[in-house]
């Protein structure tokens, strides 16, 4: 070892002491032999200076190395060291090692010149030499786990010369590690959804048959799982499983989703459950509050899907059905009498939509300033009158003393909102897509009322919610919580135009998304006022409007036989773009239209389906949202090949669930 160690900390200079020797014999050759005796005489001062100085270093060396083995001894279990490796961190070749590593390498003593990736894979010694004593990554050796710690040994103000590594065997903490993590508790809340229209006007004998059919489906389900199953309510179970058994329920896509839809109720309805998970709870307690939250989140989306929560997100599975029509108004009527009475208790109301407003949103907009007007408040619409979708409306709308003074910017509401006043948000419940998000941030008591599927970043919290997925459009829920707060008389005409022109908005006239609710508002907003003649020339494209549409279905090509996909190289406005994706389904065998257009440092995805196609669950993962049958999102920072790609993707993904 010390001829080893010699080789490797003393530089070869050799060839300078001959050279040296060299110039003085030279000197002598010549006749300066006074000259060459002194150069001699240094030669050999040099030399025995080199080699004191190289004897000291190799002395420390040796001395470091019985140090390290000693320590290494000491710290070993009974007569066992651990495993240790000394190399030159210049070359990375391997200098010395002990026995217990020679053992476990099949490393040689007497062979150690090997370079160390050889003899541990995928070990470097950046770490050591950046001085750390603990490497970033364990190491995986003939089955076992080693976590590498270390250090290095460097010349007085040089650079580290050699490292000693040993290798701590901790696989039997990793795998109680790993034990502990398999076993932790995973709470399911299992819901069925329409527990209330299957079992309707239903026999007590035909409503026991159907409760031991979802019984017996959702027991089944469970078994392979090992956990406790236990029925809280007649539509709600309890489950509690090991987290070793969740990823088996998420590779099989929560198989019960699509098993109970083959329980059909004696009227013909399908039955749909919703599951909510909770996850990485630090004790029973918050994990039964992460599935409940999670399988309010599934509700709010519109059931029939599962949705897990952990600290950090939600993660959803399922979904892709279309949303039951209900027609209860229980939640309508409940939620106008708490809005009625916060708005009576407020200083003044703000109401915002989305950005770039569109019919819907300011319709519901404009049904909200009617409820605060039977109050006797002051309410405010904010809004960006410069970009938006609605002009003719807006324009329309200050021609009415009464909206003289209600469109105010984002930055004059923060002005003049105070501690009393409250914020009702409309069409979206996404905080980063509201008009203005410090008004969000500065107001207190928010209000929702939404008909999207609910995202991961819903706005919190919030004091009163009238979030409804199955709803045709928010002017329709803003028009029932009208009928229960106000009089048909309180009404303006301009008002009820606004709300029946969302509602046709969303609705294609009337052709997608409609339940007998729908028709119920358009109804009651036809007595109060509303003319669809005048909608329907309110929602007009003038002719080069016109043409540019058609442009755009022009340019579509077809994905998947069934999709119509148009990416355009050029602005539009999105209201052209949505149009043009509507008249797109009414080409024969489409089921579902895209259109893509770059927008400042942006892409907008406007998206229609049929309803076999559910575009929410295709643009969710790009950041969309929306519900099955219209969804659009935002692709900051991409362009309209990445976008178009980042979309194949998904509807790939889509069709392949």
């Amino acid at each position: 070892m010390d001829k080893k160690l010699m080789r490797l900390f003393r530089p070869s200079r050799a060839a300078y002491y001959v050279l040296m020797i060299a110039f003085s014999m030279g000197s002598i050759l010549v006749g300066q032999y006074l000259l060459g005796a002194a150069e001699l005489a240094a030669t050999g001062a040099a030399f025995f200076v080199h080699l004191s100085h190289q004897r000291s270093s190799n002395r420390r060396i040796r001395q470091y190395l019985q140090h390290a083995t000693d320590t290494l001894e000491s710290s070993g279990q009974g007569s066992s060291p651990f495993p240790a490796v000394l190399v030159q961190l210049g070359d990375q070749s391997v200098v010395w090692c002990n026995a217990q590593f020679a053992e476990l390498t099949g490393l040689t003593l007497t062979s150690v010149n090997r370079q160390l990736e050889d003899v541990l894979p995928g070990v470097k010694t950046e770490w050591l030499s950046a001085g750390k004593t603990e490497c970033p990554r364990d190491l995986e050796l003939n089955g076992r786990s080693y976590r590498l710690f270390g250090t290095a040994v460097k010349e007085k103000n040089g650079p580290p010369l050699v490292g000693v590594i040993y290798l701590n065997d901790l696989t039997e903490l990793y795998q109680v590690r790993d034990e502990y993590i398999r076993s932790r508790p995973v709470v399911a809340i299992i819901m069925v959804d329409n527990f209330e229209e299957l079992t309707r006007n239903l026999t007590e004998g035909a409503i026991s048959t159907l409760n031991a059919k979802l019984n017996d489906a959702i027991t089944h389900w469970t078994e392979p799982y090992h956990g406790l199953l236990r029925r809280l309510e007649k539509n709600r179970f309890l489950f509690v499983f090991e987290k070793r058994d969740l990823d088996d329920a998420v590779s099989n896509k929560f198989s019960l989703l699509e098993e109970v839809h083959l329980i059909v109720s004696p009227t013909g309805l399908p039955a749909s459950v919703s599951i909510g998970l909770g996850v990485d709870g630090s004790c029973f307690e918050e994990s039964y509050n992460f599935a409940a939250l999670g399988i309010e989140m599934a509700l709010s989306r519109g059931g029939d899907q599962a949705v897990i929560k952990d600290r950090v997100n939600f993660t959803f599975f399922g979904g892709r059905s279309i949303e039951a029509d209900y027609t209860s108004k229980v939640r309508s009527r409940v939620t106008a009498s708490s809005l009625m009475e916060l708005i009576g208790q407020s200083s003044r109301v703000f109401v915002m939509g989305h950005k770039n407003a569109d019919l819907d949103s300011l319709g519901a907009a404009m049904g909200i300033c009617c409820l605060c007007r039977k109050k006797g408040k002051q309410a405010n619409i904010v809004i960006d009158l410069e970009k938006n979708s609605v002009d003719r409306m807006i324009t329309e709308a200050l021609q009415v003393p009464e909206y003289q003074d209600v469109f105010i910017s984002g930055q004059e509401a923060m002005v003049s909102c105070d501690n009393g006043s409250i914020l009702v948000v409309v069409d979206t419940n996404r905080p980063d897509q509201v008009e203005w998000e410090p008004l969000l941030e500065a107001i207190g008591k928010v209000c929702v009322v939404d008909h999207h599927r609910r995202a991961a970043d819903y706005i919190s919290p919030v004091v009163v919610n009238l979030h409804e997925t199955y709803a045709s459009s928010t002017a329709e829920l803003v028009t029932e919580l009208i009928t229960y707060g106000a009089e048909s008389g309180d009404v303006l005409p301009i008002e009820a135009k606004a709300l029946l022109a969302g509602i046709c908005m969303d609705t294609k006239f009337f052709n997608v998304r409609t339940g007998e609710r729908t028709f119920e508002a358009a109804a009651a907003l036809r007595r109060m006022g509303a003319d669809t003649t005048e909608v329907k020339l309110l929602m007009q494209n003038d002719f080069q409007d016109t043409v540019a549409k058609y442009q755009i279905v022009k340019s579509a090509k077809l994905y998947r036989s069934e999709l119509a996909i148009a990416a355009l190289n050029y602005t539009t406005t999105r209201p052209l773009a949505a149009q043009a994706a509507d008249d797109m389904l009414n080409i024969s065998g489409i089921t579902a239209s895209f259109v893509l257009f770059p927008d400042e440092d942006q892409v907008i995805i406007s998206a229609r389906s049929m309803g076999k196609v559910n575009v929410q669950v295709i643009l969710e993962p790009l950041g969309g949202g929306g519900n099955a049958m219209v969804a659009g999102a935002q692709l900051k920072g991409a362009d309209v090949k990445q976008a178009l790609d980042q979309l194949v993707e998904s509807i790939d993904k889509f069709y392949e669930g």
